[in-house]
């Protein structure tokens, strides 16, 4: 997986996101616009896409969800857009991250490699193995020290989301339409208090947890 659509109206950007993505093993292509974006990820399909939100011609949710008629490949959001409304609607219409500018290279290259990790492993063997605790996905089935743990029917469903999308930051719409249904996509209490009973279950620190990890106001990120 090393070819990569860079989306942005800023040269600046482009020229610096080429030349650092090169660097680091990439083949890179690059579009100014959201409608080059979409013929070049149509005619050049890439192993992922690095998208501005701010473009000139579409809106970047647009074209993330007109790649997403037709492709999974791993979306990277980079916008200077802070607020948690448009990273809600950026990673509901289909994108997998976000970062915001001003960025770190590293923690670019850091979120661009999950992704990419996240897409591989969406198709292995479903054994996802913390350091805490092992999740069978087959077998619905989670041990830890050699135990089993029981795990409610709405316990695992929020886990077994999480468990099949390592690293990748899950909305808490996603979580509570999937798993509630779409009547409670924004009652969000519903969520605290099962990622609460998760964490007690499976953390080896509840209160300071390293595998459920909360985004403020967004979702959440399951750390292997």
């Amino acid at each position: 997986m090393n070819d990569v659509l860079v989306v942005d109206d800023d040269p600046h950007i482009l020229k610096a996101l080429k030349i650092t993505l090169h660097a680091h093993g990439y083949n890179v292509m690059t579009a100014p616009d959201g409608g080059s974006a979409l013929r070049s990820a149509a005619q050049y399909p890439p192993d992922a896409i690095v998208l501005d939100l701010g473009l000139p011609d579409l809106d970047g949710t647009t074209v993330i969800k007109r790649v997403r008629q037709w492709s999974r490949v791993p979306i990277l959001v980079l916008s200077a857009r802070h607020g948690s409304d448009d990273k809600v609607k950026a990673l509901d219409a289909g994108a997998d991250d976000y970062v915001t500018k001003p960025f770190g290279l590293d923690e670019l290259l850091a979120r661009l490699r999950a992704v990419q990790r996240w897409s591989f492993q969406a198709d292995e063997a479903p054994v996802v193995t913390t350091a805490s605790f092992t999740v069978n996905l087959a077998m619905r089935q989670v041990t830890r020290g050699g135990q089993d743990i029981r795990l409610t029917p709405t316990e695992w469903g929020i886990l077994e989301i999480l468990a099949r999308n390592p690293e990748k930051l899950v909305t808490q719409q996603q979580l509570l339409t999937e798993i509630w249904g779409p009547a409670y996509a924004k009652e969000a209490s519903y969520l605290r208090v099962y990622m609460a009973q998760l964490r007690r279950k499976l953390e080896p620190e509840p209160g300071n947890p390293r595998h459920f990890l909360t985004e403020a106001g967004i979702g959440y990120r399951f750390q292997p």
